[in-house]
């Protein structure tokens, strides 16, 4: 029970996605997924001016290629890291004319794992902090947990992206943990994590985002 904590999805588990190769399972050791091995630079998707991929308006970037291959993930047409198309300078200069409009509240991050395409988005983040500051905030979901970013010998380039990331939603998605009412989560093993206030003391356990609001269920005052 104690490997469950980490979101350990064995090669015969139920959680675990199609077309997975039965020697691999999604619960990789430190260091051993890199975006250097397995990125090819490529985007599935952007979109602009969206209230779903976090708080406000945002604007959206898919990359292309993960390997957790979570069973009923809603994005499994894009586990291919050659998905989709390159990213472009073009590409990058349109997010950054977008994320200028005085409504954006920032850029989320999605895939795909970002955390597996630092190529792409390290840069992009840099020069989001260095045009706007922290005035535009920056999101990111990822498959990873918390713990498994913050242990010895994972690729450096991992936590290098973490430090400009401001809200980070963590772990696979469990289809038997899943709950529509949860906020921005598909699945309730996941967290809404703030990073700059975890990375102070990174081996503690991660600080939730203080916004959390999960939906009712059941509101008894509704009824009597």
């Amino acid at each position: 029970m104690a490997r469950m904590s980490l979101h350990d999805f064995a090669p015969a588990d139920v959680n675990r996605g199609p077309w997975i190769p039965t020697s691999l399972s999604n619960n990789p050791r430190a260091g051993q997924w890199s975006s250097e091995r397995m990125s090819q630079g490529m985007i599935a998707d952007y979109k602009r001016f969206l209230m779903t991929d976090g708080e406000g308006i945002r604007c959206s970037l898919y990359v292309s290629g993960c390997p957790f291959h979570c069973v009923e993930c809603y994005n499994e047409s894009i586990w291919d890291f050659r998905a989709g198309h390159p990213y472009t300078q073009k590409l990058e200069d349109q997010i950054m004319e977008d994320l200028a409009q005085p409504y954006v509240q920032g850029l989320t991050l999605l895939g795909g794992e970002p955390l597996l395409n630092t190529g792409i988005l390290l840069p992009l983040c840099k020069r989001i902090r260095s045009e706007f500051g922290h005035t535009k905030d920056i999101w990111s979901w990822t498959g990873y947990t918390w713990e498994e970013l913050m242990r010895k010998g994972e690729t450096p380039d991992k936590l290098e992206l973490l430090r400009y990331i401001d809200i980070l939603v963590d772990g696979r998605y469990m289809k038997d943990l899943h709950d529509s009412l949860l906020q921005f989560r598909g699945s309730s093993n996941q967290r809404i994590i703030d990073v700059p206030k975890s990375l102070e003391n990174p081996q503690n356990p991660p600080v939730i985002w203080e916004k959390l609001h999960d939906q009712e269920r059941f509101i008894p005052s509704i009824y009597g």
